[in-house]
């Protein structure tokens, strides 16, 4: 019997399939780990999710191959000492099966690095996985789906660029996993603007929307229908006075030339805020402005320096309150306006107290149907259809904007952007901030937007553009 240790290394590695299995695996992983490497070298936003696959599961294949040569290597040695030598071993065979495997596993490699792994990384970077797969984010995942950046990836805003944001976002993960494996998370979710995890929107917003860009005048319409029978509709004209650059309006004011504003706030959401400090640095001139004395911003209270998302605070998740959200369904024809209290029923409903959303599913279309059947049959016989399309639509408002189960209802997320709904503007704009020498943050509505008609039937510069006669035709 020759000794094993005269056996050539193809011999014991091709002597047992778990040898075999082994390189097969050590391959694979060694091959997948430089398709991967790639992604996270790139200098654009990095997939959070992509160091699980590249710093988790290759490593976990690539030691599993390697204890599987070593058991089949031990095992192969044991044979020879039983009895098979290398002499009786025959090496055209072994050699034919060794070309083959390395064939096999060859092509094996390139579709599984050139696909599997590649597509696992994109689809960590879909909002499927961000917000169904992982995450208990539904909310945010049907506020997203309802948003002009729906076309975004998640990872396109909430990963900042560079290895700071690549790593911030690896600790982010893994106590989210953590979180999620202990049922401990959160509920509601806290938005990433009051947990500080916000990346700033000098690295992602202002990627493609820039601050100092001037925008001019922007015309805005609101449209509004009355909790009465014939739901009056009405409109607010609004011209946006959105500035930028050196003109003044909304934009220029704060993030013009030279201006630099912080702001001290008392909560973690950042809707008291009672002490703001506006610099120029063009002028060095700096004007304090609290609902206290002192120029100093209260001892205690963290400070923040300014920027968009401060009051477009929610661009993309954007969470509609219930009359907001059934005059938009009115405006679009998804509610038709002609059917009697449709708003105020519409709008009663919504507002109900559903303990899951199930529930909300069953009831809310029943008592909507049940309303016309009982009070207005004759409407209801002529236009059933009407009122299932209506019933379905403000399902969807409220599918769209409550859930129960994570405690998300309606005005959970505050909008700062405006001040119909929430505060927004006027929590600094309020008339009580004041400088040591009684000037104050002005509340003058024309410094942001020049009223035309308010709350009146269709002007005539909607007709001139044609917007009042589309909205009459639905």
């Amino acid at each position: 019997m020759s000794d094993s240790s005269t056996n050539p290394v193809w011999f014991v590695l091709t002597r047992h399939w778990l040898s075999l299995a082994g390189v097969a695996l050590v391959t694979s992983a060694g091959i997948s780990w430089l398709f991967v490497w790639p992604l996270h070298t790139r200098s654009h936003a990095e997939n959070p999710y992509a160091g699980i696959v590249l710093f988790l599961l290759l490593p976990m294949v690539f030691f599993l191959g390697l204890a599987l040569i070593s058991i089949g290597v031990f095992l192969s040695k044991r044979q020879i000492r039983e009895g098979v030598s290398a002499d009786t071993f025959d090496r055209k065979s072994a050699l034919r099966r060794l070309a083959w495997f390395a064939a096999i596993t060859t092509l094996a490699n390139v579709v599984i690095g050139t696909q599997f792994t590649y597509g696992a990384i994109k689809h960590m970077e879909t909002q499927q996985f961000c917000g169904g797969t992982c995450h208990t984010m539904k909310p945010q995942l049907a506020a997203y789906e309802n948003s002009p950046h729906s076309r975004l990836e998640c990872v396109e805003c909430h990963v900042a660029p560079g290895a700071g944001g690549w790593f911030k976002s690896k600790a982010s993960g893994i106590r989210q996993l953590v979180q999620m494996t202990l049922n401990s998370y959160p509920r509601p979710i806290p938005p990433a603007l009051e947990s500080n995890s916000l990346v700033p929107s000098s690295a992602t917003c202002e990627n493609c929307h820039w601050p100092q860009k001037s925008s001019g005048v922007n015309l805005r319409v609101i449209n509004t229908y009355a909790e009465d029978e014939t739901n009056t509709r009405s409109e607010t004209v609004l011209l946006m006075l959105v500035g930028g650059n050196r003109f003044s309006g909304i934009h220029g004011a704060h993030f013009g030339p030279g201006i630099h504003i912080r702001f001290a706030a008392t909560d973690s959401t950042r809707q008291t805020i009672p002490w703001v400090e506006v610099r120029n640095r063009t002028t060095g001139a700096v004007r304090t402005y609290g609902t206290e004395e002192g120029a100093d911003p209260p001892k205690g209270l963290p400070t923040y320096e300014m920027q968009c998302v401060d009051c477009h605070n929610r661009p993309t998740h954007t969470f509609d309150l219930p009359g907001h959200a059934v005059d938009q369904a009115l405006v679009r024809g998804e509610v038709s306006h002609t059917l009697p209290y449709i708003k105020k029923k519409a709008v009663e409903l919504l507002q109900a107290n559903y303990h899951t959303s199930q529930e909300a599913a069953k009831l809310l279309p029943e008592q909507l149907v049940s309303f016309y059947q009982q009070h207005y049959p004759a409407i209801y016989a002529q236009r059933p259809q009407d009122v299932q399309n209506a019933a379905k639509a403000v399902l969807a408002i409220y599918n769209r904007n409550v859930f129960p189960e994570m405690k998300v209802v309606w005005g959970t997320y505050p909008n700062n952007l405006g001040h119909s709904d929430f505060p927004g503007c006027f929590r600094c704009h309020d008339g009580s901030h004041a400088t040591q020498d009684g000037k104050t943050i002005s509340q003058d509505c024309n410094l942001c937007h020049q009223t035309l008609p308010t709350e009146a039937a269709p002007p005539e510069i909607l007709k001139t553009l044609r917007i009042g006669q589309r909205l009459a035709q639905k």
